[in-house]
């Protein structure tokens, strides 16, 4: 009994053990996630210890004020440093540390360390911006898959997804990651594209269906056919982009990074000059003129001017980034609050990109289902657009298929089969021979196409037995976009090559008013210049190698991430990875509010800057009030831009 009592307590000692391991793990770990933070919180310890010292042992007060110095101000002396020594330059970390070892040097050891803490913080907390903003990446980066069960001779072996080539089977097993870009070989699953699309709702998946890396497969297993290498794979080109988009700083953020150098040399300058001025013109003590260049010194710093941006920009980056809207720079988000008009291509960003059947008539005695059970077995091995859509809309309402025989394409009209002993000739309406000797079909054809719809005729030796229309259906959320962008003032335009009733039919469906149809890639290259001299900014939006120029040439060019070509994808500022052009607006809403939000913080630091370099001035002002001051709205700015997380 007292045996199995002490394995008892051995084992809860034992557990209780490897609780106490796993909290200091993790402790450790989050210190050396949050090296600065950590240093501000013990500098902060330091100075409230070193204040409380000062009524018993001022020596160990001292220490420890001296020692908040170190702790605090290490990160900003080594950036301030760096930047002298290896750029020649002088930068707010220096001025700051200066102003704290001079406030220290003639015996205002509080004030010295009350300043480092503060600036310290406000450090801590512009790289937690940094780091939050970085943190979908990091997200992205652990959902990449490391290996792939490769089908190999009937036998699956496991390798790195760098070991994949094109054309590879993998097998994807339900609640795997799959491992490489492909089209689904065999098997049918919901696929959770949320990492790639920002869609949380599962995509059902079927043969040919096109899949992602990183995304994470359903219930079902698939066999995948591989079509990307890993490197080309779109889950790869959204780590490169953001990881670009973070690195690249805005306009502003250039220019106020320019003028904080040359700042920060007339503030040092300035204050040389204030102690003799104040010392020999003034008649000041040397110890009062010292310390009045201090608080000038800390209060005229550019601190919160130098964070009213970049932690703003992260921040709008980070959350668009997370709804599928991946911008490949922070001067994009500034640019795209600015524009006042948006080009649209038409098909594949306003419209699917895929005809569907909407009209049906049949002749000559045809029933309509047996017109269609003809024409889709005719069109069944053909891969022409117009041709998938015809089956597609005969498998949808369950109607039997049958192959052909004797098939033919017939250049730049249809093709030509033999189906049931009978030959059949499917085609344009353009050029069907007898179309002109039929009124009722001819008005029919005429009246099709006025509403911009594609005519297939359907013939055999007896001549038209039918007619089938397609059209490439608009997407559900083009006509609320393009209302709500109107209503925010911005023009909506539309290119397109397509002809001018297809054109104008779209647009009309569409709500857009400003037209081009009938263009080659220069055309839309020309039109958006002439947009360009017209409105000033000018985004633009589309999705094929053709729209690729017109994307480069546009202020802001966005590309539809899902069906958008490589060069699309490459040539844009922005991508839509669901193409959801609805995002957009949210895009456009995200850009101004990222605008307001920098104006916010500028004008904000700059009052303070003012007030408190007057306040000294004309009254003077205690140190640790300019510090609070100061370092005060440094953190107000930051937490500001913050806000552009939700």
């Amino acid at each position: 009994m007292s045996t199995s009592s002490a394995s008892h307590g051995q084992a809860n000692q034992q557990v209780l053990s490897d609780e106490s391991s796993r909290t200091n793990l993790s402790l450790m770990k989050w210190i050396s996630h949050n090296r600065q933070l950590t240093a501000a919180i013990a500098c902060g310890i330091l100075l409230a210890g070193g204040w409380l010292a000062s009524f018993w042992i001022e020596p160990l007060s001292i220490a420890l004020y001296l020692s908040a110095l170190v702790i605090g101000g290490f990160v900003q002396t080594k950036e301030g440093l760096q930047t002298l020594i290896e750029e020649k330059d002088i930068d707010v970390n220096l001025l700051m540390i200066i102003a704290a070892i001079g406030a220290m040097c003639i015996g205002y050891w509080a004030e010295g360390a009350i300043l480092i803490f503060i600036f310290s913080l406000s450090g801590a907390l512009e790289t937690y911006t940094m780091q939050r903003s970085s943190r979908d990446i990091s997200a992205l980066m652990d959902m990449k898959p490391e290996t792939a069960t490769l089908v190999r001779n009937n036998q699956e072996v496991v390798v790195r997804i760098e070991e994949l080539n094109v054309g590879d089977i993998v097998v994807v097993k339900p609640g795997e990651r799959i491992p490489a870009d492909g089209e689904i070989h065999k098997g049918t699953s919901a696929v959770n594209q949320a990492s790639i699309t920002g869609e949380a709702v599962p995509v059902d998946k079927v043969v040919g269906d096109e899949v992602f890396a990183g995304t994470i497969n359903g219930q079902g297993a698939l066999f995948i056919k591989v079509t990307k290498t890993s490197e080309s794979s779109l889950f790869a080109r959204i780590i490169r982009l953001v990881q670009e988009a973070q690195e690249e700083k805005p306009v502003s953020q250039l220019f106020v990074e320019r003028f904080e150098r040359i700042y920060a040399k007339v503030i040092i300058l300035l204050t040389i000059a204030l102690l003799f001025v104040l010392h020999f013109l003034v008649d000041m003590s040397w110890t009062d003129t010292f310390y009045k260049a201090m608080v000038f010194l800390v209060v005229a710093s550019p601190c919160a001017l130098v964070a009213s941006i970049m932690p703003a920009t992260l921040s709008a980056i980070s959350n668009s980034a997370r709804k599928g809207l991946l911008f490949k720079g922070g001067a994009y988000i500034e640019l795209l609050g600015k524009s006042k008009v948006i080009a649209f291509d038409k098909t594949g960003t306003l419209t699917t990109g895929r005809p569907t059947v909407t009209d049906i008539f049949a002749y000559q005695g045809y029933t309509r289902e047996g017109l269609l059970e003809i024409a889709a077995s005719v069109e069944s091995l053909s891969e022409h657009p117009l041709a998938k859509a015809i089956v597609k809309k005969a498998r949808d309402e369950g109607i039997q298929i049958d192959h052909p025989t004797e098939l033919q394409a017939l250049v730049g009209w249809g093709v030509q089969a033999k189906y049931r002993d009978e030959t059949w000739t499917i085609g344009k309406s353009t050029l069907a021979d007898d179309l002109l000797g039929n009124e009722a079909i001819f008005n029919e054809v005429a009246n099709l196409q006025e509403h911009g719809k594609t005519v297939v005729i359907v013939r055999n030796s007896w001549g038209i037995a039918g007619v089938i229309a397609l059209q490439d259906r608009l997407r559900e959320q083009s006509a609320h976009t393009v209302a709500y962008l109107r209503k925010r003032g911005i023009e909506v335009a539309m290119l397109t090559g397509d002809g001018e009733k297809t054109a104008r039919s779209i647009a009309e469906q569409a709500g857009i008013k400003l037209v081009y149809s009938e263009l080659l890639p220069e055309d839309k290259l020309r039109i958006i210049g002439e947009l360009r001299e017209k409105y000033g900014n000018v985004i633009m939006v589309g999705d094929g190698v053709n729209d690729a120029p017109a994307l480069a040439s546009a202020t802001i060019g966005i590309a539809m991430g899902g069906a958008g070509s490589d060069a699309a994808l490459e040539t844009a500022d922005l991508v839509l990875m669901n193409d959801d052009i609805d995002r957009i607006v949210g895009a456009i809403d995200l850009g101004k509010r990222t605008h307001r939000t920098v104006k916010q913080n500028i004008t904000f630091a700059l009052i303070v800057i003012s007030v408190l370099i007057l306040s000294n001035f004309i009254k003077g002002i205690p140190l640790p009030l300019g510090v609070i001051g100061h370092e005060g709205s440094t953190i107000l700015v930051i937490l500001n831009g913050l806000r552009l997380l939700r």
